[in-house]
């Protein structure tokens, strides 16, 4: 049986533009549907999976995944009418009573959320095949538990989702067995705390459910204890293990509740003016970060620890937004409440397309077994004759062919070891929004300037953002606070951990303020070329352990193909590119700038300012 599934909503961002012309971009952001993508399941399991903005390289886009559902079918050699179900990660039509209140919401539910919607998009682009019959909607929080406890290999297991809302829920708390998801508690919208979470994101100048981990990566430069009791005042812990945040019912009109204003205002109440894009952090935005991250910490525990305590089970899975929270997810790990944690690489929105396909295969599918993932490599790949061709086209860099890759691994590592700062693009793309190995950016951790010479310089981003180190499973334990036997669980690049003290200052570039670092483990047998690399740069420098980014600049998705690593590359002023087989430098000349200049032209018109 095959089973596509799809997250996003289409016209939500449109609609809202519609219906509230004027507003700024981060507002237009507060919207359900965001991060589109498609799945291809059957029975061996998740075949393909990307995200729409890769194809359409618009960041973080919910228009509907029909270059994604593209790829899944021609990944899968299947033509529409092989397809038996279409899953989509939404399912209004159950709650549709809570949205005939007014016209506005009457209107949205008709244009975005309808089912009905959906078969139309299904219709116009895969015209001719009943797609009334085979779609299936899955509650937005069922297709995130799918998507962890289907791919964590667990027979049993605690779930806890928690995002901003789907639907009509902000949390999710279930338990996974076998084939069966059973739901135990559902904490409304209304008293989010991914919404919490995003409000102070807006309070302090960044993008709602864009620039979250932002947030996470300023905390640690302040002091919790500040404005820790303050946050708090906000949030009531409730004997049932869950809670409740009567600061978002400050959102009166409809205006507040689509822009959050009536909560900013409290916030700048509390806290003083909202800070503005451009204006510089200090210490009082710090602070605040610090305490947010700390009171989401609090609630989390909260939580986890009841219903561990009511179920008596032993692992547990995390997905959605909140769970891309890494460093309260390595604080989960490191507390051994729970014997073991998986979390969905792709836990955010482009995860309930895995989720969706994966829960209607549990029912649909009498063939399908959940199985453990390892590392979702369910992207676009592309052939050595396809990347010649595209090298063959350009006058602004020079490509050198290897015949052995361990030649080219000991090249790539030299460079490295010299300071060099490499692109790499191997095998399949990523699925998710970290980059395991195969769309990365490289870089010498052992350089106490490299941190900030990739923020200034490659990635253009904000110089308090960390960088995760890429490490092989052999050398995890020996450089970070990982015990032997768990290096695989930080293959996905979702927890915090320390960095040994004695190597801290050895590796300055991945090494956070607080000595933390967001490891992601490799291991030979699953990602045998970006092992190859680590495993060379060893030989040299006598570490296993790179920087690790994703291959892209800031407002830009991750490259899918050739001819994008290609612009980036160039874009980003990068030293060398391993793509395949081929080693690719810059070359200087008149007819190589203005490639560059052409190159930066369409990066630049696709970027989120």
């Amino acid at each position: 049986m095959n089973i596509i599934g799809i997250s996003g909503l289409d016209n939500s961002a449109a609609f809202k533009k519609k219906m509230f012309p004027g507003l700024t971009g981060p507002q237009y952001r507060i919207a359900q549907g965001f991060d589109a993508a498609a799945a291809l399941v059957n029975a061996k399991g998740v075949v393909a999976a990307a995200a729409e903005e890769r194809f359409t390289r618009q960041k973080a886009t919910g228009a509907f995944p029909v270059n994604a559902l593209k790829y899944c079918l021609s990944a899968g050699s299947l033509k529409p009418d092989q397809v038996d179900y279409i899953a989509h990660g939404f399912s209004y039509e159950p709650v549709k009573s809570f949205f005939t209140e007014d016209e506005f919401n009457r209107e949205r539910y008709e244009k975005v959320y309808s089912p009905d919607v959906q078969r139309q998009y299904l219709s116009t682009n895969f015209p001719n095949w009943n797609w009334a019959e085979k779609l299936i909607p899955v509650e937005h929080h069922i297709a995130h538990a799918a998507s962890a406890f289907f791919l964590s290999g667990y027979d049993e297991s605690l779930i806890l989702v928690s995002d901003g809302m789907g639907e009509v829920n902000s949390m999710t708390v279930a338990v996974g067995s076998g084939k069966k998801i059973t739901v135990l508690k559902q904490i409304p919208a209304l008293h989010s705390l991914g919404i919490l979470y995003g409000a102070f994101t807006l309070y302090l100048g960044f993008y709602m459910g864009l620039d979250e981990y932002k947030i996470m990566g300023l905390a640690p430069y302040g002091n919790p204890n500040r404005y820790f009791n303050q946050i708090m005042e906000f949030i009531q812990l409730k004997d049932d293990g869950t809670y409740a945040i009567p600061l978002l019912a400050k959102n009166k009109t409809l205006l507040e509740k689509e822009t959050h204003a009536g909560v900013l205002a409290e916030l700048a109440a509390a806290f003083g003016p909202i800070r503005q894009k451009n204006e510089g952090i200090t210490q009082h935005h710090k602070d605040l970060a610090a305490a947010l991250q700390a009171a989401l910490q609090a609630c989390q525990f909260h939580v986890l620890r009841h219903f561990k305590h009511e179920t008596g089970l032993l692992n547990l899975c995390m997905a959605g937004g909140v769970a891309l929270n890494c460093t309260a997810n390595g604080i989960i790990r490191r507390s051994r409440v729970f014997k073991d944690v998986f979390i969905q690489p792709a836990a955010g929105d482009d995860g309930p397309a895995v989720g969706a396909a994966l829960y209607a295969a549990s029912l649909h599918d009498p063939n399908y077994e959940p199985s453990k993932m390892t590392v979702p490599l369910w992207g676009p790949e592309f052939s050595e004759t396809k990347i010649k061709s595209v090298l063959s086209r350009r006058v602004d860099c020079k490509a050198t062919e290897y015949d052995s890759f361990t030649d080219l691994c000991q090249e790539a590592a030299r460079r490295l070891n010299e300071g060099q700062i490499i692109a790499w693009f191997q095998g399949r793309m990523e699925f998710g929004p970290r980059a395991l190995g195969n769309r990365s950016i490289l870089a010498d951790p052992r350089d106490p300037e490299m941190r900030d010479k990739v923020n200034a310089i490659i990635k253009k981003r904000e110089g308090f953002r960390p960088f995760a180190p890429i490490v092989t499973e052999e050398g995890a334990s020996r450089y970070f606070e990982i015990q032997e036997g768990d290096e695989k669980t930080y293959a996905h690049m979702l927890f915090i951990t320390q960095v040994v003290e004695e190597y801290r200052e050895q590796l300055p570039a991945i090494t956070h303020i607080n000595g933390s670092a967001r490891v992601q483990t490799v291991s030979k047998e699953h990602n045998p070329r970006i092992w190859s690399v680590l495993n060379e740069f060893q030989k040299i420098s006598g570490m296993p352990v790179l920087l690790n980014t994703s291959f892209n600049v800031k407002g830009q998705p991750i490259v899918c193909t050739p001819q994008e690593a290609l612009d980036t590359f160039m874009f980003a002023n990068l030293d060398a590119l391993i793509i395949g087989n081929q080693l690719v430098v810059p070359v200087e000349s008149k007819a190589a700038a203005s490639a560059r200049e052409q190159a930066a032209e369409k990066i630049s018109g696709t970027l989120i300012q």
